[in-house]
């Protein structure tokens, strides 16, 4: 049984997931900021609802080929959000600020862990519940 593929599980996966991207996001906008014109990116925030929403459906299977389809949901990764309206501005046009994108960076990285910690957690319990009594 692959523990990805089921309930909270899946739904802990995919936000390690949307905090590993987000991470690759806030380090491109610390890395490009000294770059002339350059606007720092975020991602859209993770919508937990949404996501429980979607892990609830079932697909539908067909037996033959003139049964339908259903709607089929699909995983393209997580929507680039737009950064809001820079506050600080450099002379060059970047819009990047330093100490903003540290503080995004820091909060991703005390999220992701609580959320590593909740899945060890989760898994413990299954263990627990699975060995059997002495």
């Amino acid at each position: 049984m692959d523990l990805k593929d089921s309930g909270i599980f899946r739904l802990m996966s995919d936000k390690m997931a949307w905090h590993n991207q987000r991470q690759e996001v806030l380090s491109k906008n610390i890395s490009n900021a000294d770059t002339p014109n350059f606007r720092p990116n975020d991602l859209v925030e993770f919508d937990f609802k949404k996501q429980l929403r979607e892990t609830a459906r079932m697909p539908l299977a067909a037996s033959t080929s003139g049964h339908l389809q259903g709607t089929i949901v699909s995983k393209t990764g997580f929507k680039d959000g737009e950064e809001r309206s820079p506050y600080e501005t450099a002379p060059a046009g970047n819009a990047v600020v330093l100490e903003e994108q540290m503080l995004k960076v820091g909060q991703n990285s005390m999220e992701y862990q609580t959320v590593t910690n909740l899945y060890r957690k989760q898994v413990s319990m299954l263990k627990t519940a699975m060995t059997p009594p002495r």
